[in-house]
């Protein structure tokens, strides 16, 4: 029989990081033991869809280690925590937890990182490129945050077309519904002339004869996934923000290093910000 012996460069890269990410290595721990307790529990109790759950964030934990590993990118502590959080709250509390329903702003909240950690993936995606002295370009500080702006907005309306997609094709409810107390629409004007009318103080809707409980009109989706962009929306552009002064100031933005994944060197050190030349300085 053959003997298989555990990778010595696997054990040392994991060791690395540990030693350099102590931090980290605590709040994934922390967060896999509590998500091994909940898988351990659904399949005792035999809820198998929560079980895989459980078994899907075990895997998307190991997720920023992966991707330190094999494409050479460094990711920043907080960014690393936040992204362990994020799998955490929005699967296990969101999901197994119920808090999408116990508390209203949960999904907005996750909607708000969302944004902000796409804007800080679409700048470092960019900007790698821009400081990298292989590729002989320079884009401007206002470039360089429109795009993380963009990419992270695209992001977001992926997303939706996700939900969205979800709920016509598995009748989920992904898309949360929203009660309205009054509407407006063409298709209630009886001259069929596109004349939006409105119907306010609306207290009871009934479907096929039975009413439906809610003090208002039920409206599909178009609320939340509205909300969602929008909270979106604000975390693109506060990390847009902060992304256009961190480039202004070559690279003394803490807040930014704290998110911004980085380009690993095959000599282990990260590729810095090249010297601000005078054309750049003036130029935006």
């Amino acid at each position: 029989m053959k003997r298989h012996h555990r990778d010595p460069k696997n054990a040392r890269n994991l060791g690395a990081v540990i030693h350099r990410q102590p931090s980290v290595f605590i709040v994934y721990l922390v967060l896999r033991l509590i998500v091994v307790g909940t898988l351990i529990s659904s399949i005792l109790r035999g809820e198998y869809e929560n079980a895989f759950i459980c078994l899907l964030v075990l895997v998307l934990f190991m997720l920023p280690f992966f991707i330190q590993q094999n494409f050479g990118i460094e990711l920043p502590s907080t960014l690393e925590i936040i992204i362990l959080l994020f799998i955490f709250a929005s699967e296990i509390l969101g999901e197994l937890g119920c808090y999408f329903i116990s508390y209203p702003h949960w999904d907005s909240m996750l909607h708000t990182v969302t944004g902000f950690l796409c804007a800080a993936t679409g700048f470092a995606l960019i900007d790698i490129l821009n400081r990298n002295s292989r590729i002989k370009f320079t884009l401007s500080p206002v470039y360089v945050a429109l795009v993380a702006f963009c990419f992270s907005m695209t992001v977001g309306v992926l997303w939706e077309f996700f939900e969205f997609g979800m709920d016509r094709l598995f009748l989920l409810d992904m898309q949360k519904d929203t009660v309205v107390t009054s509407i407006t629409s063409v298709m209630l004007d009886p001259t069929n002339k596109n004349i939006p009318v409105t119907i306010d103080g609306i207290t009871s809707v009934a479907v096929n004869g039975t009413d439906l409980g809610f003090n208002g009109y039920l409206d599909i989706g178009l609320y939340d996934t509205m909300a969602d962009l929008f909270v979106n929306f604000i975390g693109a552009v506060v990390f847009s923000v902060i992304g256009y002064f961190y480039i202004k100031r070559r690279g003394k933005g803490k807040i930014a290093k704290a998110f911004i994944p980085t380009l690993v060197e095959p000599d282990g050190e990260q590729e810095q910000l090249p010297p601000q030349s005078s054309e750049e300085q003036d130029s935006l």
